[in-house]
């Protein structure tokens, strides 16, 4: 008996980890499907916006989409670093894939040696994938190249999501859908 108690433990041991495998393979196969990553529920009560309504809290870095039935789907999200940020509310006044893009004025007057116009699908394109524009100055929620700016104070005031997240996001709104951002 007290050989086969140690081997059963590094059996169950063994399971364990081929298990944390298969759900980390099976994680990895959904971002690269294009599918939203898993969020933990939203510390914030969602239940007074109409579903439909896009709800960003810039201090958590999320971006809630609101659904029927109490339901929400939340994406990590880059936002605007300090003294960038905003709140306010808005709606998506246009929708775009693959997006050229020319620098707001801000950013131009702050850094004027950004280019004047970088072409859609460009790997330099801060875009990414899509990009939702917002009727509120020039701010956009867009895609971008660079993974490693989701979940920081990041940009000049837009909401930046993974490529494979816009796009999830891109194909559920439409233009007019209402934009609520929260400091």
């Amino acid at each position: 008996m007290r050989r086969v108690f140690p081997t059963l433990v590094v059996l169950l041991f063994a399971l364990l980890a081929c298990e944390a495998m298969v759900l980390g393979a099976q994680s990895s196969a959904r971002a690269q499907q294009g599918e939203p990553a898993a969020e933990q529920a939203p510390k914030l009560d969602l239940s007074g916006y109409a579903p439909g309504t896009i709800v960003v809290e810039t201090s958590e870095r999320k971006l809630h989409l609101v659904l029927e039935n109490g339901e929400v789907i939340t994406y990590p999200v880059g936002v605007g670093k300090a003294g960038k940020n905003w709140a306010g509310t808005g709606a998506i006044s246009g929708k775009y894939l693959r997006p050229a893009w020319s620098p707001p004025r801000r950013l131009k007057m702050e850094k004027p040696w950004t280019p004047d116009y970088i072409p859609g699908g460009s790997p330099a394109n801060p875009m990414g994938a899509a990009a939702m524009t917002l009727n509120i100055d020039q701010y956009a929620i867009h895609g971008t190249n660079n993974d490693s700016s989701i979940g920081g104070f990041v940009s000049f005031g837009c909401i930046r999501m993974h490529n494979h997240d816009i796009l999830d996001l891109f194909k559920r709104v439409k233009v007019g859908t209402k934009v609520v951002v929260l400091k």
